[in-house]
């Protein structure tokens, strides 16, 4: 299964993609690891990745995409993958597309967590605390949920458009989302349904 996971900061994307991903045995494709793991193998790539971001730059949309394409030449990845934070806008929504399909793996897949606003400073501001995390003032994350709003919202409407969305409500415990979420991809994959 090809699942591109959806949702705003602080709406637990990166902890229902790790149970989603041991579930179903496909590998957790996270852009954040993937520059960590490019800088930390030295690659030709790893090294470009490490001079911009050594820079505070952003990685281009190529290079990410490069990143992605490499990952998905592992052989881990032919049955399937979960890709987290990727893509973060339209652009990169088609970009993506353009490549998966390239490459025969189309995303089948597309599950947006859909949390309240208010629920989601509240949790990040109870991770903050927890962690001692002083960047999560209420003023960036709400700014942060704006950008979200502006930027990566319209690439849920993108996957709609493609028959292949699915909302999640993503507020209740872990366990109550992640069922929530395994429901819907066995629904959508059940060709009696």
């Amino acid at each position: 299964m090809r699942i591109v996971l959806l949702g705003a900061p602080g709406s637990g994307k990166g902890t229902q993609a790790k149970l989603l991903s041991k579930q179903l045995n496909i590998p957790h494709i996270s852009t954040g690891d993937l520059l960590r793991a490019a800088v930390a193998a030295g690659s030709e790539l790893g090294m470009q990745v490490k001079e911009i971001m050594a820079a505070g730059h952003l990685v281009s949309d190529d290079i990410m995409l490069g990143l992605i394409e490499e990952r998905l030449g592992h052989d881990d990845a032919s049955g399937g993958f979960l890709l987290d934070g990727y893509p973060r806008n339209l652009i990169q929504a088609k970009a993506l597309d353009e490549l998966l399909d390239r490459i025969g793996m189309p995303v089948e897949e597309a599950v947006d967590i859909a949390v309240d606003n208010e629920q989601i400073i509240t949790r990040i501001a109870k991770r903050a605390e927890l962690e001692g995390r002083s960047d999560d003032t209420e003023e960036v994350v709400r700014r942060r949920l704006q950008i979200y709003e502006e930027q990566t919202a319209p690439v849920s409407a993108h996957y709609n458009q493609h028959g292949i969305l699915t909302q999640i409500l993503g507020e209740g415990s872990i366990e109550e989302v992640y069922a929530r979420i395994n429901g819907a991809l066995k629904q959508t994959n059940d060709p009696a349904s």
